[in-house]
């Protein structure tokens, strides 16, 4: 009874000691664990008489029971007290200023449109815009498409159903009837004085604005945006068209590197005709323009068509002119890295969080681009 005693004391003594819970599973572990101390005596209880058994036993388990319960108790004051540490030490001064919080961002597209703009306008050129939903002639013929071109048909563009007289309208598949517009001096006066609107030669406009297509996958979607560009004037020639586009890739890529190269093409509205390539690397998965040994086509462009020039009401014989258009959202993605055009349009916070700009550091050619 005296060394049962004792070692209850003892064992008392080590649990109200025990600083941690190591500590306090060591003291368990040596008391209750499968060699311990107490686990002992309850294995000796098989070599016992049964008479000793009956006097030794209840004592045996009734110190099991009493170390077990003083360890529970010590381990419940340690927990309550690493909590309260832990709360002090994580507690928020509601005093302190709240963090700042982002409310939002410019769309890598819309930065990137801001900057093509900037460009052109350091270059003389003025801002001209058009509606969404144009007409036949604006869409197509006036832009000297041929009456059964694969492009007026429904694979290719959204068509509304015919009005009262007959005529469909759609949703445009390209900005190139803004210049129709601007050429036919249709156009409303604008909000701004930025903005250009119908008007004699000479011109230099860029219409920024929507298309839509009926096309959609890593690169295209049904609704994108698109750059158009229009120079007429006097004596315009191929040249003009070559200097203005490499001066603009330099500018937007923000490097001295970038080595162009024009393919002879076909487009309907000019001619002759060229898409523009840059040099790039397309090592490792990813593009990078003004290195490399790759090439890109990111534009196209010509010279206006004389018959687009008659049906604007401008003598061809008296006006030249080169126009050119680009993909916005392509220029995005090559500029700023990011592998599916798609999601520029899927609506997630997380990724306008993290490709998107800054409202307060607007694009600026004296200061910089991005």
């Amino acid at each position: 009874m005296s060394d049962l005693s004792d070692l209850e004391a003892g064992l008392a003594a080590q649990i109200a000691a025990a600083a941690d819970p190591a500590a306090l599973e060591a003291v368990r572990v040596a008391a209750l664990g499968k060699t311990g101390q107490i686990s002992g005596l309850l294995k000796s209880l098989g070599a016992m008489s049964p008479d000793e058994r009956r006097e030794q036993g209840p004592k045996i388990n009734g110190l099991r029971d009493r170390i077990g319960g003083l360890i529970a108790e010590r381990k419940a004051a340690l927990d309550a007290a690493a909590l309260e540490a832990q709360l002090a030490a994580e507690r928020v001064d509601l005093t302190l200023p709240a963090p700042p919080r982002r409310k939002g961002s410019v769309h890598p597209t819309m930065q990137a449109m801001d900057e093509i703009i900037a460009i052109f306008a350091e270059m003389g050129f003025a801002v001209a815009e058009g509606p969404d939903i144009e007409d036949d002639f604006h869409n197509f013929t006036g832009l000297n498409f041929p009456p059964r071109h694969p492009a007026r048909e429904m694979h290719d563009t959204f068509f509304f159903n015919p009005g009262a007289d007959g005529e469909r309208k759609l949703l445009r598949t390209h900005t190139s009837p803004i210049q129709v517009r601007v050429m036919q001096r249709t156009n409303e006066k604008p909000e701004a004085p930025h903005f250009a609107h119908g008007q004699e030669p000479p011109i230099r406009i860029i219409g920024p604005g929507r298309t839509y297509r009926c096309d959609s996958d890593r690169t295209h979607t049904p609704m994108f945006h698109q750059m158009e560009g229009l120079v007429v004037g006097r004596d315009i020639h191929m040249g003009h068209l070559k200097w203005t586009l490499d001066a603009f890739v330099r500018r937007y890529f923000e490097t001295e590197a970038v080595v162009t190269r024009f393919r002879p093409h076909h487009f309907p509205f000019t001619e002759p005709s060229a898409e523009m390539d840059v040099q790039c690397d397309r090592a490792g998965g990813a593009i990078r323009i003004g290195e490399g040994s790759d090439w890109l086509e990111i534009l196209g462009g010509g010279m206006v068509h004389p018959n687009i020039l008659r049906a604007c009401g401008l003598d061809p014989d008296e006006w030249q002119g080169f126009a050119f258009g680009l993909g916005v959202d392509r220029l995005a993605m090559l500029k700023y890295g990011m592998p599916d055009l798609r999601d520029m349009f899927g609506a997630d916070l997380r990724w306008l969080e993290h490709y998107g700009f800054s409202a307060f550091a607007a694009p600026n050619p004296a200061s910089g681009l991005s």
